[in-house]
């Protein structure tokens, strides 16, 4: 089959690799229905992450089962299924706790830009739906395999309460569905930083009640203002720069909490200054499996639409020009068709 490669910086290819197959008894075989391209794809396609060789690219995924493994007991062929990032048996200690992402034995997933997906762990992973959604879900659906639930878990780590101010640290894809998880969650006021008008329309969409354009120390003092000097009961940093975690930590209240989701690049702490900050710090890779079935009836019941964010579509034979918008910024997310 054809499958996305992700040779070197820059050089994403569409090219022949083997199928996948059942490699252990936990493992399924799933017909992605669609998939996508993530903002930390980004990260090794601008070179800012090392490459030891070529890597089969694509986390995010949806689509019907079509052969699983021996031990295989909670999904069948003909199911359609959405699956974590992370891969776990949801029984091992931490995911009993309420983190998968941190399971014993994740693995995380890869080559889920291509036609078919081997899912490891895959009855703790996959969630099946109880038929065969409609064609127009799963842009959404897909969008709960990874971006929204990060933004949801953005949202909970910064302990997003009902009545509270909630900032947003970032347009891209996850931190609009942390706007709209923040919204979901009862937030009264929801300040999102954003520079680019196509996302600061869909981040008042999803629930923002200010739009900040500012950055550095401008946008701190906006924010300040905003909140009458106070800060926000709930910052989600979803960026993982410097510069935007610095950001989160000057614009959250004493007591506050800080959800952290985007992959630190660089990202370094001042102990003294989290010190008299006061602020509580939450954060990792999302354990969106604890997520998964509560966002999938949400999208199922049409009351949130997380697929907006997706703001091109493209065949999966044309992934590297997908590569290439957003690295250009051109767009928020490309979903891949198969």
């Amino acid at each position: 089959m054809l499958a996305t490669i992700l040779h070197a910086p820059g050089d994403v290819r569409y090219e022949e690799v083997p199928e996948p197959t059942i490699r252990k008894p936990t493992d399924a075989i799933i017909r992605l229905s669609a998939t996508c391209i993530c903002g930390s794809d980004l990260w090794p396609y601008r070179g800012l992450q090392p490459l030891s060789g070529p890597a089969a690219m694509g986390h995010e995924y949806c689509g019907v089962v079509v052969e699983v493994g021996s031990a295989v007991t909670s999904v069948k062929p003909g199911q359609f299924v959405v699956g974590s990032f992370a891969t776990s048996d949801n029984t091992c200690p931490h995911c009993r706790f309420g983190f998968p992402s941190s399971c014993i034995e994740r693995e995380f997933m890869t080559g889920a830009q291509a036609p078919y997906a081997r899912v490891p762990l895959a009855d703790g992973t996959l969630v099946a739906t109880d038929e065969m959604p409609a064609d127009d879900l799963i842009p959404s659906l897909l969008a709960t395999s990874d971006v929204l639930g990060t933004g949801w878990y953005a949202a909970e780590a910064a302990a997003v309460k009902e009545g509270g101010t909630a900032v947003v640290v970032g347009d891209g894809a996850v931190g609009l569905m942390g706007v709209l998880a923040a919204k979901e969650m009862g937030a009264v006021r929801i300040i999102a930083m954003s520079r680019h008008k196509a996302r600061q329309e869909l981040a008042l969409e999803y629930g923002a009640t200010d739009i900040i354009a500012e950055r550095g120390e401008d946008g701190i003092r906006r924010i300040r203002e905003l909140t009458d000097g106070i800060g926000a009961d709930s910052v989600l940093e979803c960026v993982g720069t410097q510069e935007s975690m610095e950001q989160a930590i000057s614009v959250c209240r004493p007591g506050g909490h800080i959800g952290y989701v985007g992959v630190p690049h660089g990202v370094t702490f001042d102990g003294q200054r989290l010190f008299f900050a006061q602020s509580s710090l939450l954060g990792g890779p999302a354990p969106v499996r604890r997520f998964l079935p509560h966002l999938m009836d949400l999208v199922l019941s049409r009351k949130i639409n997380p697929g907006k964010v997706f703001d091109l579509e493209l065949p999966i034979a044309d992934v590297a020009e997908g590569y290439k918008a957003m690295d250009e910024r051109r767009a928020i997310k490309t979903l891949l068709r198969v």
